[in-house]
Formats: structure tokens, C-alpha cells, sequence
């Protein structure tokens, strides 16, 4: 992983993040072309969410490097202990090529759908009102959900909400996707509605990185599945190789209650 890849529309390079005493990534490097499905697996505790907050720097990464198509951010802590960015100005560049969909949807209360899939594209790339209004309802039409642009996130199921930070995080126009744990807050019977819209945008060819507790949709859809385990890549590789063979004893354990 230290060489560039310049094919790639991501790549991590031991990324390395502690809180306190606790390590909790411990040297993580990956990568992603283009339209490929990257699916992050393990058990609670291990890594999988901090590691995708590293990604868009949500969480600033202790050291290690993340590179977006040519643009490279890298971090460490400095004299006081705190963690940096080298390029703050490139910052907000690179983020605006990802889009972030979280467990809790993190909706605006106060603003409609279409207000809330709006702001983005408006106030960070300056798009026109109207033009991003226009796009807003396509997108809202494409995860099923055109006939919600006036309501409220407090009048929709959670299911719906969720829809709503997919239409919002494409609004941006991403180069990669980034999911965390995108069901995990959800009733099982609106768990379906949400996988068939991520599936359907795979289908399109959509670079994405999801962080899933949902085993059997991250077989179907991944190009390539990464099981994590104390902040370490335990095993990684083609999903029906890793859930059909997995080599390792831990891979072993953790997929146990699949069979």
C-alpha cells in the first residue's frame, strides 16, 4: 500500500488513531477504484466507524495518509499532543468529494427534505437555488421518496430519513460514498427499503465504502470485504472467498452465526 496508486479513487495509508491509552486503529491501509463496493465487517469495538470517520476527518487520524483521486491528506500530532492535518486549506476540498451517511441520519429538525438535501450543494459548491431544487427532487425520486419534498425528518419513519441522507449526501456529487452502519438504528421491516436504494446505486456504479453489520447484503454487493478485529485488518479479499473460506480463527468465530 505505499505505492500511489493513481487508478484509485481512495486510498488509506496507515491510518493510526488513539484515544487515551486505547489504540484504536493501529496501522489501516486500503484501497478503492472506481464503482467498487469496499464492505468494513467486525465486531463492536474494533475499529470499523472510527476508521471511516478518518477517512473525511471527522476524526483526525494520528498519523497516516488519505488520498483522494490526487489530493493527499496527511496527519499527526503535534508537539501538544494534538492531531493535525499538514494541509488544512485541502481539507474541505477533499470532503467535498465524499459523502457521508451516518447511523442517526443527522438531518436538519427545522428544514423540509427538500431544504435539507438543498443546503449542500447551495451553500458549500454554490449552486443556483432553483438548479439545486431541480436535482434535489430527481435524487428524492430515486430513492423513493418524491412526494416527501414539504415534510419534515420528524414526520417520515426511520427508514425514510435515512432515504432522505442518501439523497443528500448524492446531492453533493461524491467521487466515493461512505456508510456507517446505514441500518443499524432502523426497525427490521424498514431495514429492506434502505439496502435496495445502496444496492440500486452499486448497480450504478457508485464507489462505496460501507461499514455493515448486515452479512449477507455485504456479500451480494461488495467487490471486496474487509474483516476487521482489534483495529487491525484481520483478513481481507473477495466476499465469497472470505464468508465461504474464512482463514483466520477470529473470521472463523464472528461468522459462526451465519451457518
Amino acid at each position: 500500500m505505499n505505492n500511489n496508486d493513481l487508478n484509485a479513487a481512495v486510498q488509506v495509508r496507515d491510518i493510526h488513531k488513539r484515544f487515551g491509552t486505547n489504540e484504536v486503529l493501529k496501522g489501516i491501509s486500503l484501497q478503492a477504484h472506481k464503482g467498487d463496493v469496499l464492505s468494513i465487517i467486525g465486531a463492536s469495538g474494533s475499529g470499523k466507524s472510527t476508521l471511516l470517520r478518518c477517512i473525511n476527518h471527522l476524526v483526525v487520524p494520528d498519523q497516516g495518509e488519505i488520498q483522494i483521486g490526487a489530493d493527499i491528506l496527511r496527519s499527526h500530532r503535534n508537539r501538544k499532543g494534538e492531531c493535525q492535518t499538514d494541509n488544512p486549506r485541502l481539507l474541505e476540498k477533499v470532503r467535498a468529494r465524499l459523502g457521508m451517511v451516518f447511523q442517526n441520519f443527522n438531518l436538519w429538525s427545522h428544514r423540509t427534505v427538500l431544504q435539507n438535501v438543498t443546503e449542500g450543494p447551495i451553500h458549500v459548491k454554490g449552486r443556483p437555488a432553483r438548479e439545486a431544487a431541480d436535482y434535489a427532487r430527481e435524487l428524492l425520486g430515486k430513492v423513493g421518496l418524491s412526494n416527501k419534498c414539504d415534510a419534515y425528518p420528524a414526520e417520515l419513519s426511520g427508514g425514510q430519513q435515512q432515504r432522505v441522507a442518501i439523497a443528500r449526501a448524492l446531492a453533493m456529487d461524491p467521487d466515493v460514498l461512505l456508510f456507517d452502519e446505514p441500518t443499524s438504528a432502523l426497525d427490521p421491516e424498514m431495514v429492506g427499503e434502505v439496502l435496495r436504494v445502496i444496492r440500486q446505486l452499486a448497480q450504478e456504479g457508485r464507489t462505496m465504502i460501507l461499514v455493515t453489520h448486515e452479512m449477507n447484503f455485504a456479500r451480494d454487493v461488495s467487490s471486496e470485504t474487509i474483516f476487521m478485529h482489534n483495529g487491525l485488518v484481520e483478513e481481507r479479499g473477495h466476499p465469497k472467498d472470505l464468508f465461504d473460506r474464512p482463514q483466520s480463527e477470529r473470521l472463523q468465530q464472528f461468522l459462526q452465526p451465519m451457518q
